[in-house]
């Protein structure tokens, strides 16, 4: 899929900033910042999952009854 990011010129520097300093193409600096964005959510997603699950057993147990 192709796809035009609009970008403000100081999120465009620090995207470029961040390939430079990698050493990868700004493509492949937004690529890995899409992948980094996506497992801290899903983590963070699981997590609070796990917290729910062990703040509220007792609530979950009563209405699964």
């Amino acid at each position: 899929m192709n796809i035009n990011l609009k970008l403000s010129p100081e999120q465009s520097r620090d995207l470029e900033k961040a390939a430079t300093e990698e050493g990868i193409s700004i493509e492949e600096a937004a690529l890995r910042a899409i992948e980094l964005y996506s497992s801290r959510r899903k983590s963070t997603l699981l997590a609070s999952i796990e917290k729910i699950k062990t703040e509220d057993s007792e609530l979950l147990k009563r209405l699964a009854e």
